[in-house]
């Protein structure tokens, strides 16, 4: 009898579904994605992902999820094309975000708390930016706990405060800076190299003044020397003048 070889196990790094299903989900991923890498810009154990398929059992494919943006804590940075944890020593993502959009349902939520509470998520953040609602759950044993006051919470993993105002949601580093999108990123680069500029220009004058103020007390010391030395070819000794 001939045996046929196992076939290769094929884990895809896409599932064939968008990032996002509008710009307002888009922008609230990115939001996040680009916030928390600059929070753990310095720390190179901590990675952040968007959009990337999580496999958490090998062997099995069809097990996986891809979480708006995930972060693992001991696991280097780079790029990935996907999560295999078998292939990270096992460790599982320990925060995850999902962002809504109206093509989102209730059953697929479920679905996702169910995985990432099977499958070892510490910390689950749930953000609807449409109805400007959040949702978390926390880790309690083996099972993820509805967080119940989400307006002021601050996360144990990432130290990161959630705000809820009237119009949307305000999150903060833990220096209490507000997580800002890359157009205001850029408009602060735009703002503190403005004021380089302005610093610079300052420097210079003043540099400009000192060097005038030289001038003028070199030219003050070239002509009290030829006086000086005036007097003294008639006979007078300039020390004693005054004295």
């Amino acid at each position: 009898m001939t045996l046929t070889p196992s076939r290769k196990l094929i884990y895809p790094d896409s599932d064939g579904q968008p990032m996002a299903d509008n710009t307002l989900q888009f922008r609230w991923i990115v939001l996040f994605k680009e916030n928390l890498e600059c929070l753990f810009r310095d720390n190179l154990d901590v990675f952040v992902g968007g959009d990337l398929l999580w496999y958490p059992v090998e062997g099995h494919p069809e097990i996986r999820v891809a979480p708006d943006v995930m972060v693992v804590f001991n696991r280097p940075k780079g790029e990935r094309g996907s999560y295999r944890q078998w292939e990270e020593n096992g460790i599982a993502p320990q925060v995850v975000f999902e962002i809504l959009s109206p093509g989102n349902r209730l059953a697929e939520m479920a679905k996702k708390l169910e995985f990432y509470e099977q499958y070892g998520v510490e910390e689950y953040y749930i953000y609807d930016p449409q109805l400007n609602e959040l949702s978390g759950y926390q880790r309690v044993g083996n099972r993820l706990r509805v967080i119940e006051e989400m307006n002021g919470w601050v996360s144990p993993r990432l130290g990161i405060r959630f705000e809820l105002t009237n119009d949307e949601l305000l999150v903060y580093y833990p220096n209490g800076e507000q997580f800002k999108t890359t157009v205001e990123l850029a408009q602060e680069l735009e703002q503190t190299q403005q004021e380089l500029i302005q610093k610079e220009q300052v420097l210079e004058q003043t540099y400009q003044q000192l060097e005038q103020k030289e001038q003028e007390l070199l030219l003050e010391r070239q002509r009290a020397e030829r006086l000086a030395a005036y007097l003294r070819s008639q006979g007078i000794n300039p020390d004693e003048i005054g004295g």
